[in-house]
This record gives structure tokens, sequence and C-alpha cells, in this order.
């Protein structure tokens, strides 16, 4: 794996599973280091993620003494029911969280089945009275799509636009409905972020990302920019085929 310290954090480009263990491995050791008893970990939608789900369960790799003190969340949701192949959370615990055995208590979803602005207060006000009133996760896991979303902030997002001062938030992205996400302010109160993407179709958005103009709101990975000293950018060599080194 090759490492290289960049204006917008770490990045580490690698093989499909040297990226997935170190992504385990980055949250693991952050956890550890914490000294907390009690941790947070937000996964996000998509197919890389679901193929780490897999992974960890058909490698065992979530070690014992801490699976009981991780509580698990997503970082952004659609606004579908859990049973919902569309559920990022759904999806998480699926193929991961209940083939370990996880604990429902340990399971912390967005009440989807709520409207979109009452379901981002309701978790909210449920994140600060049960995890943290002070922060937001301790490791955040997102993506980057071939548009330079991330989260649920996409291009020209009112989010990116006019920057909103609550760390959760209710967006209507156009043609794909509602969705809830933690926002750029949430984003800063993370204590790890980590985002991988994969493949040839990505390279292009990559390229944009890191080394393009800096334009934040046509290019919202690039937020991540504010987060930088805490950002580790996991990536294949296809996907890092463009950049300049």
């Amino acid at each position: 794996m090759k490492t290289y310290k960049i204006e917008y954090g770490t990045l580490k480009v690698g093989t499909k599973a040297e990226l997935l263990q170190e992504a385990l491995t980055i949250a693991l050791d952050y956890f550890r280091a914490s000294g907390k008893s009690r941790y947070s970990f937000a996964l996000t939608g998509g197919s890389t993620p679901k193929d780490f789900y897999r992974w960890v369960v058909a490698e065992d790799k979530l070690p014992a003494d801490l699976r009981d003190g991780i509580v698990w969340t997503t970082s952004d949701e659609r606004t579908v029911p859990l049973e919902s192949e569309d559920n990022n959370f759904g999806n998480a615990d699926r193929l991961m969280l209940a083939p370990l055995g996880i604990a429902d208590a340990n399971k912390f979803a967005w009440p989807t089945e709520l409207e979109p602005q009452v379901a981002v207060e309701r978790y909210a006000e449920r994140w600060k009275n049960e995890v943290s009133p002070h922060s937001t996760y301790d490791v955040c896991f997102v993506g980057m799509g071939d548009d330079c979303h991330t989260l649920s902030l996409f291009p020209g997002s009112p989010l990116l636009a006019d920057p909103a001062a609550s760390d959760f938030a209710a967006v209507e992205v156009p043609h794909k409905g509602w969705r809830l996400t933690l926002t750029p302010a949430g984003l800063a109160k993370c204590g790890r972020v980590v985002l991988m993407t994969l493949g040839a179709g990505k390279a292009a958005a990559l390229k944009a990302v890191l080394q393009g103009d800096y334009d934040p709101v046509n290019k919202p990975s690039q937020s991540l920019r504010a987060v930088a000293k805490k950002t580790v950018w996991l990536v294949d060599d296809a996907a890092a085929a463009a950049l300049n080194f």
C-alpha cells in the first residue's frame, strides 16, 4: 500500500483486500486509543460497504473485546423503510450486525418511518441524550460518487451553498427524494473520517476533487478538506489512475 500526504488528509492506495483491512484497523485503533468504553461507528451506503460487511463476517474480523462497546449507525440515510434494500442501515444490519449477533441496544438507525424533518430532529435528540451531547461519530465512514458527492451532499446542495449550523439535516435531492444526512458541521465533530472509493468509474471524480480547483458546492467531497487532519482516503489503483504524484 502506498501512502501520500495531501491537502485533504492522508491518501492510501492499495488493493481492495488491503483497503478493507485498513478501514477496519483505523476504526479499531481509534476506539482503543480513545480510552472510552463506548464508541460510535457510522457506516455508509453503496456497494463497497456491502463488501466490507460480508468480509467482516466471513473473516470474523470484529474483535470480541470491542463488540459490546460499539454503537452502530449510518452517516446518511434514504427515507425508505428499514426493510428496503435501499436502506443503508438495513443493509448493514442484514449483512453484518445481525450475523455477528450485535445487540439491538447497540443499533442506532435513523427513524425513516417519520417525516424527514421530524426524523432528523428525533435522531439528533436521541443522539444527544443516549450517545454524546458534544460530538457526532467517533469514526465516520463515507463514500464518494462519480459526481463527487459524499454523504447525502450532492452537487449544488443547499447544505453546502448555505451551510447548516446543525449536525444533522434533511435535504431533498432532485430526482432522488429526501435524504437524512450528517452535515459539514457534524463532520467537524467526528473523531476520525474514512472515505473509501474504488474502481475506474471514480477516477475522474477523484482527480477533480483532490487535484482540481476548490469548489465544494459543486464537488461536495472537497468539503472534507476542512477536516483533513483526521481524514483518510482509501482508494484502489483504478480509482487513483488519473492522479499525478
